[in-house]
């Protein structure tokens, strides 16, 4: 019953009138819709060593060649562009995929069913998305178990009311609860329903992708999505430098729609690269052209994301590793390669691999989205909620993330360098050996002067003590709380509703329940 009143049924998905009243009663919380920043971006690389890297890339493309398996389509895409197809190993010559790609948007507009959640993605622009894939969720109430819709729906809500997310995601958790071949119609209706922040669609097979792109239509319009992308989705190539037909599949159903593909390698360095940091790159840039490519194969113009998840591995257990120097460097040099290739960068994130919230799922998450945001990451996947490697969603991990991103958000700002920024005035007006929180300057900053963490705790000792001595989590636990009671959902046009919902209804009677 409880998911059936928050379902997609549930017309009224709100906590009733007391949170209703408790949200007036909250402060208003001022939200941007993407982060556009104003400081410099960090570069490890020279010019000499991006060439030489790119060099390599091209050699990898045109020598080794990339695996598109189980696709002929894709592979006579190649064979018309000129490649060397010898069976399902692509060889591309040196420059072809640079030279397909310049048909590829360097920014594009991702459109949100509310005009003023549209993000920018490319250029200086950044835009913070939540977790994605996890098929557990962790919180402090019931530890670790398999996900459900329900939390698929929570997740969605959480995003909604944090101001530091700029975009509502895609597979925020698995909700295994729901048969595969039909739970992505329940993911995205989430997504479409419950928040008007711009959202990601299912991979998982070409028909769910195709699935997608009609909800789409029936939300946005088919002519407004033909001209304009109003979902993004995630690829990645199975690395080392093949592509299968799912992920390829996906693909196409997407670029022909007009619909931005994140193309991302997903590389463990040592396992799936190359141990260098050099021989990761050069493999990552090929892996990447090579996928970006085939959606202007499919469709010159349609808008595609270079991507890369790249981590460290233990050399002892070979389990991945997070926040460590080395991931930094190919984040950063990937940053580089995107933008000297002229489309968006996706990366970073709060990566951790903690199994709980706790100081070493802090500071690798911290190792991981300040060099996000230093590189100059144009979509960033996995920015609030990543635990355990990526196996885990977690509820209080999820309201500390964010925080950060919105901590982010101002930093990126830079310094204020205005009139009202130097202050001169106050410094006039206090003079020495007087203090400042009096003077006029200070009480008309004083709201707005700094940020404020909503989970920090920054009170006295014996206040602390007061109120019951909770570590981070702890008070985390009871923020997300707070915000799911006084959630409430955006309005949606009925008719519209009432579309999505007969064309989810017809698709699930049109089939059995699979497990895959």
């Amino acid at each position: 019953m409880a998911q059936e009143q928050t379902g997609r049924r549930g017309r009224r998905a709100g906590g009733g009138r007391e949170a209703r009243r408790a949200a007036r009663a909250a402060p208003v919380e001022q939200q941007a819709p993407y982060i556009s920043r104003q400081i410099p971006l960090t570069e490890v690389l020279s010019d000499d060593g991006l060439e030489t890297i790119e060099y390599n890339a091209e050699t990898i493309l045109e020598e080794i060649g990339i695996d598109f398996r189980e696709d002929d389509e894709a592979l006579e895409l190649w064979r018309n562009a000129g490649a060397d197809v010898r069976g399902e190993r692509v060889h591309i010559p040196r420059g072809l995929a640079r030279t397909l790609l310049a048909t590829a948007p360097k920014q594009f507009t991702q459109h949100a069913r509310n005009p003023a959640r549209n993000v920018e993605i490319g250029g200086n622009n950044t835009v913070f998305a939540p977790v994605y894939g996890p098929p557990f969720i962790r919180n402090l109430d019931e530890g670790r178990r398999y996900a459900t819709i329900e939390d698929f729906r929570n997740f969605v809500k959480l995003a909604y009311l944090s101001p530091g997310l700029h975009h509502s995601g895609g597979t925020v958790c698995e909700p295994v609860d729901l048969p595969v071949n039909k739970r992505h119609l329940d993911m995205v209706y989430s997504h479409m329903r419950l928040s008007d922040k711009p959202f990601m669609g299912s991979v998982t097979h070409p028909l769910r992708a195709e699935d997608t792109v009609e909800m789409c239509r029936i939300l946005f319009g088919a002519d407004f999505v033909d001209a304009n992308c109003v979902v993004v989705n995630l690829i990645n190539a199975n690395s080392p430098m093949v592509f299968d037909a799912t992920m390829l599949g996906a693909l196409k159903a997407y670029a022909r729609a007009n619909q931005a593909c994140v193309v991302s390698p997903f590389i463990l360095s040592g396992a799936m690269s190359p141990v260098t940091v050099a021989g990761t790159l050069a493999q990552i840039l090929a892996e990447a052209m090579a996928g970006m490519a085939v959606t202007q194969l499919v469709r010159p113009g349609a808008p595609v994301v270079f991507g890369t998840f790249a981590s460290s591995i233990s050399m002892q257990s070979g389990a991945p590793t997070f926040g460590t120097p080395e991931p930094a460097l190919v984040l950063y040099g990937a940053a580089q390669l995107a933008r000297r290739l002229g489309v968006p960068f996706r990366s970073g994130g709060s990566l951790c691999g903690s199994k709980v919230p706790d100081a070493q799922a802090a500071y690798e998450s911290a190792q991981t989205l300040l060099p996000t945001l230093m590189a100059g990451v144009n979509f960033v996947l996995h920015a609030a909620g990543w635990l355990e490697g990526g196996l885990a969603a977690s509820y209080e991990k999820f309201v500390m993330d964010a925080d950060q991103c919105a901590m982010m958000q101002v930093l990126a700002k830079g310094v204020d360098l205005s009139d009202d920024g130097q202050a001169m005035d106050a410094i006039r007006e206090v003079g020495p050996g007087n203090h400042f929180l009096g003077c006029g300057h200070t009480q008309a900053h004083f709201e707005t002067a700094f940020y404020r963490s909503p989970v920090a705790d920054n009170n006295s000792v014996e206040q602390w003590e007061a109120e019951g001595s909770r570590d981070a989590a702890q008070r985390a636990n009871g923020l997300w709380k707070d915000m799911l009671a006084r959630y409430e959902a955006p309005d949606l046009d009925p008719a519209l509703d009432e579309a999505l919902n007969a064309f989810i209804d017809a698709k699930k009677a049109s089939m059995p329940d699979a497990s895959h």
